[in-house]
């Protein structure tokens, strides 16, 4: 299964994560089913040193999951492996209406990039990548070629994000 991939991107502090959450709380309110991934730092661990999974891995499992009545997790340590791509990491999801993807600026699959007034650094993505297909801002942007909503107006950007991704009812 092929499955409908969204993403938010922006520099750091640009309002990636808040738009997100909000995101998937107004799509699955609409009865979509959404998936997401967010690309982070090399370093990030999910795992609290002392549980009996980190001493699992520790240990050298190259696997770990962790399994509940409520919810399962797999952790995979890379060792000399690459990266996955998003699409390998999104390739083992289980089917869903959408993936939204926070992170992985230089990919392909559409997106909307964020900016803040406060915090901003970098160019602006949408002059050099023709993925990003609308911006999402908390000030004024003027002279853009591609829609640009008001990043608190989740109502629209998740309309917009429908009409996008042939979501339809």
């Amino acid at each position: 299964m092929t499955h409908r991939i969204f993403g938010i991107t922006g520099w750091k502090n640009s309002g990636k994560t808040t738009l997100t959450v909000k995101l998937v709380t107004e799509l699955t309110r609409r009865g979509w089913k959404i998936a997401t991934v967010k690309h982070a730092h090399h370093d990030f661990d999910i795992d609290q040193e002392g549980t009996d999974s980190f001493r699992h891995r520790k240990a050298g499992a190259g696997e770990v999951a962790i399994v509940s009545g409520r919810r399962w997790a797999l952790m995979h340590e890379l060792a000399d492996e690459a990266e996955p791509t998003l699409q390998e990491i999104v390739a083992r999801f289980a089917p869903c209406d959408l993936v939204l993807v926070e992170g992985y600026k230089r990919e392909s699959h559409k997106k909307i990039e964020t900016r803040r007034r406060e915090g901003r650094s970098g160019e602006n993505l949408a002059q050099n990548d023709p993925s990003v297909v609308a911006i999402a801002s908390d000030f004024p942007v003027a002279g853009e070629r591609i829609p640009v909503f008001d990043l608190d107006n989740t109502t629209e950007l998740a309309d917009f994000i429908e009409r996008e991704m042939g979501l339809a009812r």
